[in-house]
């Protein structure tokens, strides 16, 4: 198992630089960023675009990408690494590539007549034809396309017409190519650059879908054109609103004949023309930003089961098309969908007929992050610095950029926090010195430079003197000065220094890493400008040095040559030299916690774990697509560490695997000395020494666990345990959704003084809460527009805040105050719509006053009608169907509590106008329908603690704690469980599942004090001794702790139970027990059959058996003698397997168990109580119901019948089937299990599921070969309903 688990990605923006970086084809759109590409795939169910995968094997900027024209898996991408890829987008892996296409191909283009064919071109040519399929052999040059006077910048083959392609120049010219007809080169060239002779590029060409001879093209300065290639003709020129607007970007709208699109280059307008009209029919302000790139979707999704698909086009061209439907429809804006990227690196989906957008990811980086810092005092935010001239400030609980740097400060190589609650950041650049950013304030406060104009490699703040910054760079000098600009020292080196870092203990203490291999401390409260202590032993440049925050005297290097030396202060030695990356380090991190556990990071790709004590290397993850940069740890949540790379992403990842024992014993009520390191009387330094033994588990030694630990301390006796399960929950657990639990349990248990309004009102809100918090934040955005100044710079517009008022005023039922509103901002005809909700009389008044104003547009919105008439259900539906799920269970919750009324328009009261009314019985389905979709949404997006959340909002225990168990979050489920006491039996489950993680890491003794306290656990306990595999002595031990007789006297007991009526599962269980668990097998194995070959038999019927059977010792199971015992048991443990999924919904896994069983039954020869012709024939059922069950999920038919629309023989064996597997009889939610982090894909580490034969997203679970690996979603799923492995061995399986 993974010690370092993935619990978050913030991706990459698209970078700025190239032309042809964002692309789409049906129901996915990409984007590039520096290294990597990012597919965006639609999720039918709602109705959204997710991230699906991360595609990176160039080692230099992409350039170009095209997406196959008719096979919407296969896209090809060019870089500046001269290499071509072609990538199988399903399957997520490089097809082939070209590794020498003769240079840096700037544009790709797939030839839309050869299936197989993709040409390219860089500078003046020629253009080359590469047959993919063939290879290198396949590549050939265009007999036409070279010998051209100016670089091609851009080229497009025609859809319809074979051979036809048109180049264009950065002169601003065309060149055409036809078959049969003359080449026509540089042609058409805009007028104004033939009168000046200035190069005027082309930026933009798209051939007209329904024509063979018409082109829209964009020159950099002159605009946009729609030209006539035969008659070598301007059909139109297109006027934007002044000189200073271009346009580098356009898309035609293929749902809209005739229309296309721009975007502005200068800011984020988008511009919706059509052909025959010289100017926009509409401009639409969707960003600050300038736009670099878009691309109108093929296919636009309506909602969740329907779709307008491009139909084929007629013979005709888009100027009749548009011109007809100028004359005969209405400006309704056309549905489409457009991909969007921005000069800032943001990439968004806007939706042009709702004008919304439906995805925007805003501020990504473009370039390599060079570091990345939590932020002391706010720990949820995080600061990166980046190649791109940019800091970056991240709330990571939303996985969202709140700051963002002013100005371009060059290359950011470094970055550090001003101590405390200083709210400002320290940065270091190539060329502009240091520079120290007040993020309240918005702007660099104080400039630096000391070291000229040579690059800052480090800065570092000092954490015990806020006084004092330290800087080292290229000129061979660390300067140390105070923030007021006061030059403290000066410290010369014989070549460049790259990093230095302050003593966490000493805030005079200071060691530098330099370029001539060594590793260097100073003392500043010395007059000396020498080093106290120089240590040697690296063959290559040292980058960086860390202290230890836990172990005085104790520093780590990172050097060139692969190596992490470890050194001793107080000795003058290198304690220890850690070997294992091969490329230079990077990233350091000492744990604040564990003081022997150290994190490095690599030009490797890989992140690596340490065990300081013996040199070991714990742990290796791959899932980075480039070089690893920097690394830091959560300041409150210690195992919690964010990383950052050359591919321009930040991941957080989880370290608690690593220290899972101590979040159990915690659970398990162990004493403090077996989870802090204490030594009554002494100091720090001795504490870490204590938790340094070797061998030893881990032992919390930082401040942050000793602050907890005292505050636990200074509870009241009764309150220690549950409000320090809440404590260590929060400190164990990365921050997406954890916090926003325990705000909703404070809510529950009726503590709600201990609140923080700023962060509770930011998650999901408890449903007493909901409403008012909303109407609130309504008043709060009305209050701007009494304000004669507006809200500042780079706030939003006072129209704007008041729209987004009234939005929130109408999901509360406050319809009066979103119609005068909407008037106040010019929007009349909304709130005439919405005008009849309130009275009659009130629509007249409005009426009369719209009149004057004669202000028309015609304009609908579904929500607003919806509510007016108190069709509530649909309004719900409405939100739903577009994804935007918390607005649903918001107007649910307004609703349940009767500001919204079912079935009429109602006056509007000041009990309403104030969120206020009486609760409405007939809503609260609807209510808690609403809280699961979005609970369900946040699950299958691998947040189990957020989807929990959601459940808690509505006090919906059972299904809250269902999320936390099948997210895998044990310790979590146990500690809400235990808090809230109304779910004993999930908790009971929820416990014996982390049982079996006792036992993975070899902690019997914890698995069974856990259950021992839990009420009726014989049964648990008994599977747990079954299959412990230790000596005798070790067995009957456990035997003693866990309340059985040892060994021999199971044996005696088991005989004896084994004569009586009715007593066999409990005779099966004793003979397990004993020393002879073979005579359990045997017994075990003939009930079981027995039972399977009754009537109306159902798998409750054999279950306790199967799983008794199952907890066999496996040196046991592997013995001679249990040969044909071991394959029976493996081929019942398979079916009733199968069984159980079925039943629990486990789809994923149900087809491998049917097929498990099926290869057992065919190759053993024995008296089976099914025919593998039988277990086929319900297996081929099944997969028939889940493709109906699919279809009526789209179309959200709520229909419960499985057998519908079956074949009567499958409906037969479907309904033998589902009474085989019978209801579920644990309070646990059906469905697949989604672990957190299992939504976020790899750069590079991939791994094929053996049971789906897919890439596997998320984390890998590694079966017994070490080599065969499936999802840890399916790892878990498979060992709840079958201890056995996939590969059909009788090695067990154990993911918890």
């Amino acid at each position: 198992m993974a010690m370092l688990k993935q619990v978050g990605l913030l991706a990459a923006g698209c970078q700025p630089w190239n032309t042809n970086v964002c692309s789409a084809s049906r129901d996915r759109f990409a984007y590039c960023a520096t290294l990597a590409i990012y597919i965006y795939q639609l999720d039918r169910k709602f109705n959204e675009f997710k991230l699906h995968s991360i595609m990176s094997e160039h080692t230099k900027t992409i350039t170009a990408m095209a997406w196959h024209p008719r096979n919407p898996d296969i896209l090809a991408s060019a870089s500046a690494d001269q290499r071509i890829c072609i990538w199988h987008v399903a399957e997520q892996r490089l097809l082939t590539s070209l590794d020498n296409p003769k240079g840096t191909p700037q544009c790709i283009d797939w030839f839309f007549h050869e299936a197989d064919c993709l040409s390219y071109i860089f500078q003046k040519g020629p253009l080359y034809i590469w047959n993919y399929k063939q290879g290198s052999a396949g590549l050939s040059q265009h007999k036409e396309a070279h010998g051209f006077m100016y670089d091609v910048c851009q080229f497009r083959w025609h859809h319809r017409r074979v051979g036809k392609l048109v180049l264009g120049h950065v002169d601003g010219s065309l060149s055409l190519f036809s078959p049969g007809q003359k080449p026509q080169k540089h042609v058409l060239r805009p007028e104004t650059v033939d009168e000046t002779e200035e190069d005027d590029p082309v930026v933009a060409l798209e051939w007209d879908p329904l024509s063979t001879e018409y082109l829209l093209v964009a020159n950099s300065h002159f605009g946009v054109r729609l030209l006539d290639t035969e008659g070598l003709t301007v059909i139109n020129t297109y006027t934007l609103p002044s000189a200073a607007v271009s346009v580098h970007t356009l898309a035609w709208v293929p749902t809209a004949p005739g229309m296309f699109v721009t975007g502005d280059t200068q800011a984020g307008v988008l511009r919706l023309w059509t052909v025959p009209k010289s100017t926009p029919l509409e401009n639409i302000k969707v960003k600050k930003t300038g736009f670099h790139a878009l691309h109108v979707l093929g296919l636009y999704t309506m909602n969740s089961h329907r779709e307008v698909a491009v139909e084929e086009p007629v013979e005709a061209s888009s100027t009749s098309s548009a011109i007809h439907r100028t004359n005969t429809e209405s400006s309704t804006m056309p549905p489409a969908l457009i991909v969007c990227t921005f000069l800032d690196g943001g990439v968004g989906l806007y939706n042009l007929a709702r004008r919304k957008w439906d995805f925007l990811r805003d501020l990504g980086h473009i370039e390599t992050i060079f570091d990345c810092k939590f932020k002391p005092d706010d720990p949820n935010l995080l600061a990166t610095a980046s190649f791109d001239g940019t800091i970056k400030v991240w709330d990571i609980s939303t996985m969202q950029a709140v700051y963002t740097s002013p100005g371009n400060e060059g290359v950011i190589y470094s970055l550090s926090w001003a101590p405390a609650d200083l709210n400002c950041v320290a940065a270091s650049t190539s060329k502009q010195g240091m520079f120290i950013w007040d993020i309240g304030r918005g702007k660099v406060i104080k400039r630096f430079n000391e070291h000229g104009r040579h690059s800052i490699f480090c800065v570092a703040w000092n954490n015990k003197d806020s006084r004092r910054i330290a800087t080292c760079g290229s000129d061979g000098h660390c300067v140390i000065r105070t923030v007021d600009g006061k030059l403290v020292k000066k410290y010369k080196h014989p070549m460049p220094v790259f990093g230095c870092d302050w003593s966490l203990t000493n805030k005079d203490m200071l060691a530098t890493g330099c370029e001539d291999k060594n590793v260097r401390v100073f003392y500043l409260a010395t007059n000396s400008d020498q080093p106290l202590k120089i240590f040697s032993g690296h063959t290559s440049k040292v980058f960086h040095v860390k202290w230890s925050p836990l172990r005085e005297g104790i520093l780590c290097s990172g050097s060139d040559d692969g190596t992490i030396r470890i050194w001793d202060y107080t000795q003058d030695s290198c304690a220890m030299v850690l070997s294992g990356h091969t490329a230079p380090v990077r990233g350091l991190l000492w744990n604040p916690e564990i003081p022997y556990l150290l994190l490095s990071g690599s030009w490797d790709y890989t992140i690596r774990v340490w065990d300081t004590r013996d040199g070991a290397c714990i742990d290796t993850v791959y899932d980075h697509g480039a070089d690893v940069y920097g690394l830091t740890c959560h300041p409150l949540r210690p195992f919690t560490v964010a990383s950052c790379s050359r591919d321009s992403t930040v991941r957080i990842w989880s370290l608690t695997p690593l220290v899972s024992t101590l979040q159990i014993s915690v659970i398990a009520k162990r004493p403090w000395t077996e989870i802090f390191a204490m030594t009554q009387g002494c100091g720090q330094a001795m504490i870490a020494e204590q938790a340094m033994a070797a061998g030893a588990p881990p032992l919390l030694s930082g401040r942050v666990s000793r602050d907890l630990r005292q505050r636990v301390e200074a509870l009241p006796a009764q309150e220690q345990y549950i409000r320090g399960l809440q404590m260590f929950a929060e400190f164990f657990s990365p921050p997406n959704g954890t916090k926003n639990l325990w705000d909703l349990v404070s809510v529950i248990r009726g503590e709600e003084e201990g609140l923080n309004p700023q962060v509770y009102s930011k998650g999901i809100m408890h449903m007493k809460h909901l409403t008012s918090y909303k109407a609130s934040e309504a008043q709060e955005l009305e209050v701007v527009r009494m304000s004669k100044f507006g809200a500042g710079v780079g706030a939003q517009s006072r129209e704007d805040r008041l729209r987004q008022a009234a939005l929130i005023h109408v999901k509360l039922g406050n319809l009066q105050r979103y119609c005068e509103l909407m008037v106040e901002v010019g929007e009349w005809e909304k709130a005439l719509a919405v005008a009849p909700g309130v009275s009659m009389e009130y629509w007249r008044s409005l009426a009369r006053r719209w009149a004057k104003q004669q202000v028309l547009e015609d304009k609908r919105e579904a929500a607003p009608f919806c509510i007016a008439v108190g069709d509530v259900q649909a309004v719900v539906d409405f939100y739903t169907s577009r994804g935007e799920l918390q607005d649903a269970m918001l107007v649910a919750q307004a609703a349940q509590e009767g500001t919204i009324k079912f079935g009429q328009a109602t006056e509007v009261t000041n009990a309403a106008y104030n969120g206020v009314a009486e609760e409405s019985e007939d809503s609260w389905p609807l209510l808690h329908k609403a809280s699961r979709r979005l609970a369900d949404w946040y699950f299958q997006d691998g947040q189990p603690m957020k989807a929990a959340c959601c459940h808690l909002a509505v006090e919906d225990y059972k299904l809250a704690m269902s999320k936390l168990i099948r997210g895998n979050e044990l310790e979590l489920a146990i500690s809400l469980g235990t808090t809230i006491g109304k779910t004993p039996r999930l908790t009971y489950l929820a416990t014996e599942l982390l049982a079996q993680r006792c036992t993975r890491i070899n902690r019997w003794d914890l698995a069974v004090e856990m259950l021992q306290r839990l009420p009726h656990s014989e049964a648990a306990l008994a599977r747990f001794c079954i299959s412990c595999s230790g000596g005798a002595a070790e067995i009957n031990d456990l035997h003693s702790k866990a309340g059985f007789p040892d060994m021999e006297e199971c044996y005696i007991k088991a005989q004896a139970l084994q004569e009586e009526e009715g007593q066999e599962t409990e005779a099966v269980k004793y003979y397990l027990l004993s020393t002879c668990p073979e005579q359990g097998l045997e017994l075990g194995l003939k009930v079981a059959k027995e039972r399977m070959l009754t009537a109306g038999w159902t798998v409750q019927d054999v279950a306790e058996l199967v799983q008794y059977m199952g907890c066999t010792r496996t040196d046991k199971l592997d013995s001679p003698k249990c040969t044909s015992l071991r394959t029976e048991l493996l081929t019942i443990s398979a079916y009733v397997g199968a069984l159980l999924a079925v039943r629990r919904g486990y789809s994923a896994i149900v087809p491998a168990l049917f097929q498990q069983t099926s290869m057992f039954v065919d190759k053993e020869n024995s008296n089976w109580p099914f025919s593998k012709d039988q277990v086929e024939e319900e297996l081929t059922a099944w997969k028939a119901e889940q493709v109906l069950s699919n279809e009526r999920e789209l179309k959200n038919d709520s229909s419960e019948t499985s057998e519908v629309g079956l074949r009567e023989g499958y409906q037969k064996a479907l309904q033998r089937l589902l009474r085989k597997a019978g209801e579920e009889e644990l309070d646990i939610e059906p469905g697949a299990d989604h672990c957190t982090g299992s939504h976020l894909p790899s750069h590079s580490d991939v791994h094929v599921s053996f049971l789906s034969k897919t890439r596997i997203q998320g984390p890998a679970f590694f079966l017994e070969d070490g080599k065969t690996a499936i999802s840890l979603n399916e790892a878990l799923m498979w060992a709840k309903v079958n201890p056995f492995s996939p590969l059909g061995t009788t090695s067990r399986i154990n993911p918890f």
